[in-house]
């Protein structure tokens, strides 16, 4: 929650730093998918000897994002992606998760219900690893806390996205997306590559912030005047 609060604190600060005359469309999305890394093969975790087979990289990961195009297609958006439940990994759990900051270009000739879009950026990326109970048996001193968090891992990365927005409804939109993540250090001690691709599906609404509001009824002028003047696209897109 926190991560995704800061994305909406990311994305507002730029809207009231850029003139009103260039800002343009304000988005925000929700989605999810996979991402996907092969197995390193057996590790001896607690260097008894006994190793324990290592998964690749899966399951269901969540994601939550927001960008804001400025200037012709041109503009800055941040995202967070992370594995929903933990999961197995030589004997312990883990869970991993992707934060990134990104400039966004979305082709400003290109017109319609169809309009791809291209992310480059960095940011970080963490892996969470957790004790289970099998462990524990084991372990001389025992766990301190079932399932508890023992180790989290930190590494930087490079982020590519592509994707094709597709307007469903005014501003309401589908987005299949595609990332590559590069992960030069750390991540990939535990995982058989350092580059991670991920597919993923996003459903979000998009709004104009330089026009009126358009939804049906006016809002009040009490309470309309201290609220963004905010637009519902009809489409085609501009």
């Amino acid at each position: 929650m926190a991560k995704v609060t800061g994305i909406a604190a990311l994305v507002f600060l730029l809207l009231g730093c850029i003139p009103a005359a260039r800002a343009q469309l304000l988005s925000g999305y929700i989605g999810g998918g996979t991402a996907t890394d092969s197995s390193i093969g057996p590790i001896d975790t607690l260097g008894a000897g006994t190793t324990y087979p290592t998964p690749s990289l899966g399951g269901f990961f969540q994601t939550y994002g927001g960008d804001f195009i400025f200037f012709h297609g041109l503009g800055i958006g941040a995202e967070d992606s992370s594995r929903r439940n933990k999961g197995a990994y030589a004997g312990l759990q883990y869970r991993a998760s992707f934060f990134d900051v990104n400039a966004v270009y979305r082709p400003w000739l290109l017109k319609g219900r169809f309009r791809p879009e291209f992310q480059a950026g960095y940011g970080r990326a963490d892996l969470n690893l957790y004790t289970t109970p099998q462990i524990c048996t084991i372990l001389p001193q025992g766990c301190g806390a079932v399932n508890g968090e023992i180790s989290s891992i930190r590494d930087s990365q490079f982020h590519f996205g592509a994707s094709i927005r597709i307007g469903v409804y005014r501003g309401a939109f589908v987005q299949p997306q595609f990332d590559l993540r590069r992960l030069p250090s750390n991540f990939s001690t535990y995982f058989g590559s350092s580059f991670i691709p991920q597919y993923s599906v996003n459903v979000g609404y998009m709004v104009d912030a330089t026009k009126g509001l358009e939804w049906g009824e006016q809002i009040p002028s009490r309470v309309g005047k201290h609220l963004p003047h905010l637009h519902l696209p009809h489409f085609p897109w501009p």
